[in-house]
């Protein structure tokens, strides 16, 4: 029911999410933190030309992460992956530009870190698929519900990017 009325909020506050305004959530997962991945993956994210608009360290509740991963709720890993996410301190992230959530699921890789290519944050940095260092939303409309359930809208910052005329035409 909260996932639902948090879906809803964010629809109908969405506020400029298409084109360069495009939002996603990331999350570096604890195994991420613990191994100090965090500053190479910000670095990644700023190098492609992201603008960062919201960054925390939270030790996420058991109750946030059965929210966020409510669409898993029924597999039978879902108890343990609330465990483990909730075992240490996650980095999340909102960034922001143009088709940012298509381009930072290429950047993750897959979900199996043995089927991502070298060059993506899990060919780089992961082995197990339980231990796969970070999340990214996989759609706009997942990425309105996370970071809805991750941020407060006053945690997020509209700030102007003077790089942005030398990446966008």
């Amino acid at each position: 029911m909260i996932a639902l009325v948090l879906s809803l909020f964010a629809f109908f506050f969405q506020s400029g999410w298409t084109g360069v305004n495009e939002r996603t959530f990331i999350a570096i997962k604890p195994d991420g933190v613990q191994r100090k991945l965090v500053g190479e993956i910000i670095r990644r994210f700023e190098k492609k030309g992201f603008k960062l608009v919201g960054l925390k360290l939270v030790k996420a509740s058991e109750d946030l992460l059965k929210q966020h991963y409510w669409d898993l709720r029924s597999r039978p890993f879902f108890s343990g992956l609330v465990t483990y996410m909730s075992s240490g301190p996650v980095v999340a992230m909102v960034w922001e530009g143009l088709e940012v959530v298509k381009t930072a699921r290429r950047m993750l890789g897959e979900t199996n870190p043995a089927d991502s290519l070298p060059g993506t944050i899990r060919g780089d940095f992961c082995v197990e698929v339980g231990r796969n260092v970070i999340h990214g939303s996989d759609s706009v409309e997942s990425a309105q519900r996370e970071i809805s359930l991750w941020f407060h809208q006053n945690e997020l910052l509209s700030w102007e990017d003077n790089s942005r005329r030398w990446i966008y035409e």
